[in-house]
């Protein structure tokens, strides 16, 4: 990827791949060890357009009421912190690269000592903005946002193992302490990590 930007503009995603979801969906499964090897741009990007990217409807996850609450970040490794910019498939570098070490050591630590996390060259943090759905649909909303990020994780994990990447759902962490280290708004919630990487 080169040197840190401020804004990283990613590939154009492509629409056809060489492993059908079936494949895919059967070769599922949690890897917990990552070789030290960075992911391809090309693969970043389609791993963000399967989180949230446009399609032929509005988005590739289905939200309730087309609220789209969630916000993605990434971390990657050397890199820093990202903020994924749906409208314009861009990254938006959050953290600066000095912080890099630190940040991913209390990125681990705070999500219970998973040492995995530290090895994975990109690790994804869904969040919501639990407020913005509520609007529409009362405490209601916050059940649909749930299944929101349920479809969003499945999407990135298939398009994981599609890519010849591997992934391991994250829920335990410490709350408030992701939320400080990644400078949240008031307004979001994180709600699921996913290390991303190659399988050793």
């Amino acid at each position: 990827m080169g040197d840190v930007n401020l804004e990283i503009q990613l590939p154009k995603p492509k629409f056809n791949g060489d492993m059908s979801l079936e494949e895919a969906i059967f070769n599922r499964k949690s890897i917990r060890s990552f070789v030290d090897k960075e992911i391809e741009i090309e693969k970043i990007s389609q791993l963000l357009w399967g989180a949230q990217g446009k399609s032929i409807s509005k988005r590739t996850v289905p939200s309730a009421g087309a609220i789209y609450p969630l916000e993605i970040y990434v971390f990657l490794k050397n890199k820093g912190l990202y903020h994924y910019d749906i409208r314009k498939h861009t990254l938006n570098l959050e953290i600066e690269e000095e912080m890099n070490e630190r940040f991913l050591k209390q990125l681990t630590e705070f999500s219970l000592s998973q040492n995995f996390i530290f090895e994975a060259p990109l690790n994804m943090i869904i969040c919501v903005n639990f407020p913005k759905i509520i609007r529409g649909y009362g405490e209601r909303g916050k059940r649909y946002a749930l299944i929101e990020v349920g479809h969003c994780a499945q999407n990135v994990h298939l398009e994981a193992v599609a890519l010849g990447l591997g992934s391991v759902p994250i829920g335990a962490f410490r709350d408030k302490q992701i939320s400080q280290l990644l400078k949240l708004p008031d307004n979001l919630d994180p709600i699921y990590i996913i290390p991303i990487g190659y399988a050793k």
